[in-house]
């Protein structure tokens, strides 16, 4: 089954290490990420605007998930990583793109309105793509 992703999103799992706005959002997002890391050829449809991890956002909180801020993450996002709206890719393919083309230090640009920035998973998180990794198993 594919998954829907939008353009920041694909950074995000790769920092993703339980945290989340919600006991809900993060078990959403801990689904997807366990899925992408067991099956690394499960098809993405990259899409613009709210997707199955925004699905989850806590109803209490400040939406943002049509923000326009957050449509620009999307978009510098798959500039950088050469992608565009309505693309269905193996999530392996996307693993490849963040490989060749994008680095630590670049997401301090392309992620600086992230409040999940500072704590440094996601520069991490591209490190070990870098390096040949895969997504690590989430801590307990």
């Amino acid at each position: 089954m594919t998954i829907r992703l939008r353009g920041h999103h694909l950074l995000c799992l790769l920092g993703f290490r339980g945290m989340g706005y919600s006991a809900a959002y993060a078990a959403n997002m801990a689904r997807v990420y366990n899925r992408l890391k067991d099956e690394p050829h499960t098809p993405v449809t990259i899409v613009a605007g709210p997707d199955e991890l925004c699905a989850c956002f806590p109803a209490d909180e400040e939406p943002h998930c049509e923000n326009a801020s957050v449509a620009r993450l999307d978009r510098d996002a798959l500039a950088k990583l050469d992608l565009r709206f309505g693309l269905t890719l193996p999530w392996s393919a996307v693993i490849a793109r963040v490989r060749a083309g994008v680095e630590p230090e670049d997401i301090g640009t392309l992620c600086r309105t992230c409040q999940w920035r500072s704590y440094g998973v996601c520069e991490a998180g591209v490190r070990t793509i870098k390096e040949g990794g895969r997504l690590p198993p989430l801590p307990e």
